[in-house]
């Protein structure tokens, strides 16, 4: 008689048909190849049928072999649903969140909290990733949520199974350093003065004297990663053109040069107020960027700890301008 199927095996076995190449899953399951393709040999043996077609060093998973990713899917779910409902604290996750790095930034932290008040010993793995993969990381079972805009959602090409749960909006607002010279005059520093009780810093400015000065933006949307130039950052350069002196994909240096003094930015509310930087309120510009963030995840095949993280940030009321 042969042995039931082994749940680490089907670990194993999935993390093959993600990368299909077993050095690959090998690295990140910190395996050797040689204990990944017995696990495989096993799963083949007691189901009697080959579950991929191999090409060389190449794996492509077979009928067969996609028929059993799911039912795996299934079954280790169901497992570390189990396993959490009879450990309950003592239960440890392993929480795996693909997500851009600026929706990374923003909610890191409520999801620890989501987390750990039940879960004191878990951890949390973020993945980057342009939402559009963080969806398919998620479909494909590789992540347990995924965070997004409302703009992926209405593609409509997302499984019919999957839930997303609103954690709020954000803002973008223009961004200035306490160096730059739109902040040095006597009027804009008195501005600063009268708010300087309340949650950021603020002044006044009009589109004329905004425009005078250089800007820094992206070269890419910081959603979902397309090359969009000037329009990556959501201000409407048809209406109001400005002169773009520095291309910057990478936030952090985005950043520095705005509070160096050197550009402005055009950057989430958020952001402004954990870099330190002071909010110019153009008082006749005639629009606002807003985006909706959404965690996204698959109640269906979802272990029961991901049910105690999403009732988490409900009770949380996360928001992305508080």
């Amino acid at each position: 008689m042969n042995e039931p199927m082994n749940l680490a095996d089907l670990r194993m076995f999935l993390a093959v048909t993600h990368h299909a190449s077993l050095q690959d899953a090998a690295q990140q399951l910190h395996v050797t190849p040689s204990a990944l393709s017995k696990a495989i040999r096993r799963l083949e043996h007691d189901l009697r049928t080959p579950l991929f077609d191999r090409s060389g060093k190449a794996l492509r998973l077979n009928l067969a072999g996609q028929r059993l990713s799911e039912r795996a899917l299934a079954l280790l779910h169901l497992a570390d649903q189990t396993r959490a409902e009879f450990e309950g604290a003592d239960f440890r996750v392993r929480c795996r969140v693909a997500a851009p790095a600026l929706l990374q930034w923003r909610f890191a932290g409520s999801l620890v909290q989501a987390l750990t008040r039940r879960y004191q010993d878990s951890s949390l793995i973020f993945r980057p990733a342009w939402e559009d993969d963080a969806l398919q990381a998620l479909l494909r079972g590789e992540v347990d949520f995924a965070l997004v805009t409302a703009e992926v959602l209405k593609s409509g090409t997302q499984d019919a199974a999957i839930e997303a749960v609103a954690l709020g909006s954000m803002t973008m607002q223009l961004a200035a350093g306490q160096g730059h010279p739109l902040l040095q005059s006597p009027a804009r520093k008195q501005d600063e003065k009268h708010t300087e009780n309340q949650p950021g810093k603020l002044v006044q400015a009009n589109t004329a004297d905004v425009l005078q000065y250089d800007f820094a933006c992206p070269t890419r949307s910081m959603f979902c990663g397309l090359q969009r130039g000037k329009h990556s950052d959501g201000w409407r350069d048809a209406e109001l053109p400005r002169r773009i002196r520095y291309w910057v994909d990478e936030l952090q240096v985005l950043l520095s040069l705005v509070q160096g003094g050197q550009a402005l930015a055009y950057l989430p509310e958020f952001a402004l107020r954990e870099a330190g930087l002071t909010q110019v309120q153009v008082s006749d510009c005639p629009f606002q960027c807003r985006e909706s963030i959404y965690l996204v995840w698959r109640p269906s095949l979802a272990a029961g700890w991901q049910a105690v993280v999403v009732d988490g940030l409900r009770q949380l009321e996360v928001a992305s301008e508080r």
